[in-house]
């Protein structure tokens, strides 16, 4: 359970995934640099498990992937096939036995797993397991994944990863290590992104472009939702895991997730957060001096206000980019200090000044109004927040730390309590219609559940982590 301290005012993805299949290259070397392009999805624990053809091999621990992996464990991980993992938790807690990826032995011989998302059906899956006589270590939804994997129908490991994707329901984005095949899975509606490119003759897969752009891949494509990738020394075989069903990628890879290098639907991530800014410019106008961003993942949407506005972009705010990434816990004066803590202002730059601040999302509201009096002290004379997202009314249950529906304050609050909560001149959000526009990509493409209450794969499948069902939504302002 995450302290108040720890409590993101972010939504936060789950994970990054890798894997690579490459005879003749220090694979596990290769995975951690990829997993070093993947940080910004998770920041809890790395791994990276091994296959030499013959046996596996596994590392994972707590901590950065800078922090846990250095040439004495990296040095023993010797094959040719990899995959890699790193992990932000939201169903289970932040601790060992949850890093990734799992490892086991099987009939079929080794088998490790990777897993970017969250199933809706967890516990009933979980119970299945049970009633068999397995046991398991964690919640985790990957232990639950790779143990119907090991133990699951058919004689071969593509016959087995059918039939989990015929069980699993909801996201999943996977890399799986066998003997002597590299796997990729992604889930029939494609809730994450999955990317697969050829480096040096050979192949990998990661979560992100970025990642594979980093380790030299070209030919990069995505890997079509309900599509099992199989690589061998024959390279990438396509196969259909399961029908695709209608698509549901979270909006949230354009807004916050994605590293704004990376490549989603044909789409340069940097791209598509500029013209959320226009569009913010446009739905919101209003009178100032200086346009900044709550640093880093609002400075396109910073830039693209600015550039539709006419109204100059400068930076207010420096960002301490190594808070939170620390084990070391401040005491109590210095977290009293909060925010202070991961920005500093620039009083010579924001005096006098009338500010716009344009930021991705608002959570729980508990980072917005200390900034704005971090600004307010500085010498901005207006403080106008901009928002380049929908108010988020309604929690995530995909793998995404969204918070419950009571931590949320848009699902509290309307718009002119919040603006007044956070102390704000003015404060505007960016609207639906105009979100998917910007995306330039069809609405149907999306899961907007965090701001609709309209899931997906229905209430009646979703059962929250302590075990009680999703209540339906009812009405505006998704009040149940």
């Amino acid at each position: 359970m995450r302290n108040a301290q720890q409590t993101p005012d972010r939504p936060r993805e789950a994970c990054g995934v890798f894997g690579i299949y490459a005879r003749g290259e220090a694979v596990a070397r290769v995975t951690f640099f990829a997993l070093f392009a993947l940080q910004h999805r998770g920041q809890e624990s790395a791994g990276i498990a091994v296959s030499d053809g013959q046996r596996a091999s596994l590392y994972k621990e707590m901590g950065l992937v800078s922090q846990v992996f250095n040439e004495a464990n990296l040095g023993p991980l010797e094959g040719h096939i990899a995959i890699g993992h790193v992990r932000y938790s939201t169903a289970d807690a932040p601790r060992r036995v949850s890093a990734q990826p799992f490892l086991l032995e099987s009939a079929l011989g080794p088998v490790a797993v990777a897993h970017n998302g969250s199933l809706v059906n967890a516990e009933e899956l979980r119970q299945e397991l049970f009633a068999r006589g397995v046991g398991l270590a964690s919640s985790c939804d990957t232990e639950t994944l790779i143990q119907h994997l090991a133990g699951g129908r058919g004689d071969t490991w593509e016959e087995r990863i059918r039939d989990v994707m015929t069980k699993a329901r909801g996201a999943y984005s996977l890399t799986i290590l066998t003997r002597d095949t590299l796997y990729a899975v992604r889930d029939p509606w494609g809730f994450r992104p999955l990317s697969i490119g050829r480096v040096n003759g050979y192949w990998a897969v990661a979560s992100e472009s970025c990642a594979l752009q980093t380790i030299g891949a070209r030919d990069i494509q995505e890997i079509a939702p309900g599509t099992i990738v199989a690589i061998d020394d024959r390279g990438p075989r396509f196969l259909e895991g399961a029908a695709p069903a209608r698509s549901n990628l979270c909006v949230f890879e354009y807004i916050y997730f994605a590293r704004p290098d990376s490549i989603i639907g044909g789409r340069l991530i940097h791209e598509v957060r500029q013209a959320l800014g226009r569009e913010l410019a446009k739905q919101h106008p209003v009178d100032a001096d200086l346009v900044i961003s709550i640093p880093d993942s609002a400075t396109a949407a910073a830039i693209g206000y600015a550039q539709e506005s006419g109204i100059p972009y400068g930076e207010g705010l420096i960002k301490n980019r190594y808070i939170g990434r620390t084990f070391i816990e401040p005491n109590d004066r210095l977290r009293q200090k909060g925010v202070a803590l991961k920005f500093n202002t620039m009083p010579q730059i924001l005096e006098g000044k009338r500010i716009v601040v344009v930021d991705d999302s608002i959570v729980r509201g508990t980072t917005s109004g200390p900034t704005i009096e971090l600004l307010r002290r500085a010498g901005a004379s207006e403080v106008h927040m901009r928002v380049s997202s929908p108010p988020i009314q309604h929690p995530c249950y995909m793998g995404v730390d969204m918070a419950t529906y009571d931590e949320l304050i848009a699902h509290r609050m309307s718009v002119e309590e919040i603006r007044r909560h956070i102390n704000a001149d003015t404060l505007g959000y960016l609207g639906l219609e105009n979100m998917i526009r910007a995306t330039g990509r069809p609405k149907d493409v999306f899961c907007l559940s965090c701001f609709t209450g309209e899931y997906p794969l229905g209430h009646e499948n979703i059962v929250s982590e302590c075990g009680t069902p999703v209540p339906a939504y009812v009405g505006e302002g998704g009040k149940a």
